[in-house]
């Protein structure tokens, strides 16, 4: 009996041996991550598939609350660098690439058909030729409407391609006359009013110009600045009149009481609509008019993305993983888990919701995406930038004052 208890002893302590050598013997990825809880019960999902198609690789996921992740990426990545993180596409993460911290992942793109299959977020990915990055999610902004507010004004409701740009601010003065707010925000908190000013953007002069404008390399009071702000001016009157002192949920509140029939937003407030009392039968959701004709469309549609830091250990299986992450059925599980929409043009969404379907297809036609005007330019022009549209929205005469400021900050900013 002694022996027998000693050899199952030996042939235990053999057994432990061999999964602890194993264990040893798995290849390390380090991921440091900011998740909200929802997301990172989705990531880690999606890393636990990962490591069962991949027993010999163990990735170890460390993750950060988003504001104390802004500054300890730019600690990181110098002083020890994970194998993959966490950041944002266009020119949020520019200055890493300019600063050779993130790695060229063009390869990875070539090798998996993801120029194709990523195809509307490639630009955003894409600096100097080369891509950095993979994006794994987005969400759509567009505009928001009430079918109730547009029959009580006897405005034809639009389907998902919406109107042109006359007609809809021909819409507008029916709205004025049957004392609904044709487009309602709420920019106290400043942001809503940037998505409205990156749409008259992209849609006057396009996403290149636009991006350079947020890059810095165009002058606030260029003519075609102008020309933006004379489109804004056109819709500024029929804009609620008292936005600049509520928040983005109160907008939302007049959109639902049928106060206001329109509303440039992100997708995100569907679920406030639809708290207030709004339906799939009275909720519609249309593609920001067209303004200059033969421009390609491009939508706002911030987009989370995975980097290989320059100083990663694992390369390697670094791309195996982001290669993983940018596949089709990969995005289709973790989108569905955080309500999002996969940035893979072969995923699948669920077909019961609406909005998500309406918004998969619109971004996954896009030309481009801009990632909203505070995260496409520096946070000090951001913030110039959000007040100077927000006055231009209350004084529309002042506009020359307005673009002359935010010509000063961006020699300040841009140096």
């Amino acid at each position: 009996m002694v022996h027998k208890l000693a050899g199952a002893l030996a042939l235990g302590a053999a057994l432990m041996l061999s999964t602890s050598a194993f264990a040893q013997d798995k290849r390390v990825l380090k991921y440091n991550a900011d998740y909200d809880p929802t997301p990172l019960a989705a990531m880690e999902a999606l890393i636990a598939d990962f490591e069962a198609a991949n027993p010999e690789i163990d990735v170890q996921l460390n993750n950060f609350d988003h504001e104390g992740y802004k500054t300890a990426i730019r600690n990181f990545l110098t002083t020890d660098p994970p194998d993959l993180a966490n950041w944002y596409a266009g020119n949020r993460m520019a200055p890493f690439v300019k600063a050779g911290q993130f790695l060229d992942v063009t390869d990875v793109w070539d090798a998996n058909g993801l120029n194709d299959a990523l195809a509307s977020a490639a630009a955003s990915m894409t600096i100097d030729g080369k891509k950095w990055g993979v994006p794994y999610t987005y969400y759509q902004w567009g505009i928001y409407f009430n079918k109730d507010a547009y029959k009580a004004a006897g405005v034809e409701v639009p389907g998902p391609e919406g109107v042109n740009w006359a007609t809809f601010i021909a819409n507008c003065e029916k709205f004025k006359a049957a004392g609904i707010d044709c487009l309602t925000t709420g920019t106290k908190a400043l942001w809503p009013g940037a998505g409205i000013f990156d749409y008259m953007s992209l849609r006057t002069n396009g996403y290149e110009w636009h991006m350079e404008l947020t890059a810095g390399k165009i002058a606030w009071t260029d003519q075609k600045v102008k020309d933006v702000f004379n489109e804004l001016g056109k819709l500024q009157p029929y804009v609620t009149a008292n936005h600049a002192a509520i928040d983005w949920q109160d907008a939302a509140a007049l959109l639902v009481q049928g106060k206001a029939a329109n509303y440039v937003m992100g997708n995100f407030a569907v679920a406030t609509f639809k708290e207030g009392g709004m339906t799939n039968d009275n909720l519609g959701f249309m593609a920001f008019p067209e303004i200059t004709p033969g421009i390609p469309r491009a939508e706002d549609a911030p987009t989370d993305t995975i980097h290989i830091p320059a100083g990663a250990k694992n390369v390697d299986d670094a791309k195996k993983f982001l290669a993983y992450v940018a596949s089709a059925d990969a995005q289709t599980k973790l989108n569905a888990a955080i309500g999002q929409l996969p940035t893979n043009k072969n995923s699948t969404v669920a077909a019961d919701d609406p909005f998500i379907s309406a918004g998969f297809k619109m971004l996954s036609e896009a030309y481009a995406l801009a990632q909203f005007f505070d995260r496409d330019a520096p946070a000090e022009m951001a913030k110039a930038g959000m007040e100077g549209i927000q006055q231009f929205l209350v004084q529309p005469d002042q506009l020359d004052n307005i673009l002359a400021r935010l010509e000063q900050v961006r020699g300040q900013v841009y140096k």
